[in-house]
């Protein structure tokens, strides 16, 4: 009678299999990868009417932005007040079904020439002297995109300052194998790095403000010491020492 080791036989069944693993690891390795999707997320237009882009005061000179979007007609969600400013009257009913309320970077992003770019960039609100602006920010680039803009009014707490997009930004809809999502996008549809060259050119620096047309050098100024010439009594007359041995 055999007899049988089944412990010899599984040592002798592992070698193959590591070998065809790394037969099969080093052809993978050789295959082509398939391509990279530009982005797994789609975009529809949306109304922008049923929108309002919003600057909400901070603490002292800090902005965070905020996007109203009303779903149903009645009541009202937003209603613009006579000084310029925005009252979010959503906040006195029950806004469920009625309005949406988009509050940070999880609820909207950038989006540029069909390409999802929110990894790349930031929106911020920047504050200047008379004015508010909603810039798209790359960390690795110093010249802003600005995406819309509003005058600064007086600053006020319980109201927001409505900020209007730039030529060319619209709000979509972020969209997944034909099925809609909450998500915002602030989209344009050019590419993003004409976006940029486009924001360079129209931000100089400051330097090249203030220089001026070079003027032409000054011709020297001649001496009026000793000068006959100057003083109008005809050639010099020069001293002739003899020479001697």
């Amino acid at each position: 009678m055999s007899r049988t080791y089944p412990e010899l036989q599984v040592r002798l069944k592992k070698p193959p299999n590591r070998l065809l693993a790394l037969g099969l690891g080093f052809f993978t390795f050789l295959m082509p990868l398939p391509a990279v999707t530009k982005t797994i997320f789609d975009s529809q237009p949306l109304n922008q009417e049923r929108f309002v882009v919003l600057a909400q005061a901070v603490g002292v000179n800090r902005w965070k932005l905020l996007l109203i979007e009303q779903i149903k007609p009645r009541p009202l969600c937003w209603k613009n007040r006579q000084d310029g400013l925005v009252e979010p009257t959503l906040n006195n009913f029950n806004f469920a079904g009625i309005c949406n309320r988009y509050l940070d970077s999880n609820s909207y992003s950038l989006r540029s020439s069909g390409e999802d770019v929110a990894q790349r960039f930031r929106l911020r609100i920047t504050q200047n002297v008379k004015s508010l602006e909603l810039t798209a920010l790359e960390p690795n680039q110093n010249v802003p995109i600005i995406v819309a803009k509003a005058i600064l009014p007086k600053r006020n707490r319980n109201a927001f300052v409505k900020l209007k997009l730039e030529p060319g930004w619209k709000l979509e809809r972020r969209t997944y194998k034909r099925r809609t999502l909450s998500h915002v996008y602030f989209a344009h549809p050019d590419p993003v790095n004409l976006l940029i060259a486009k924001a360079s050119a129209s931000q100089r620096p400051a330097v090249f403000d203030q220089l001026v047309a070079p003027s032409a050098p000054l011709p020297p100024k001649l001496s009026n010491s000793n000068n006959s010439f100057t003083r109008g009594k005809g050639p010099i007359r020069l001293v002739v020492i003899p020479f001697q041995q």
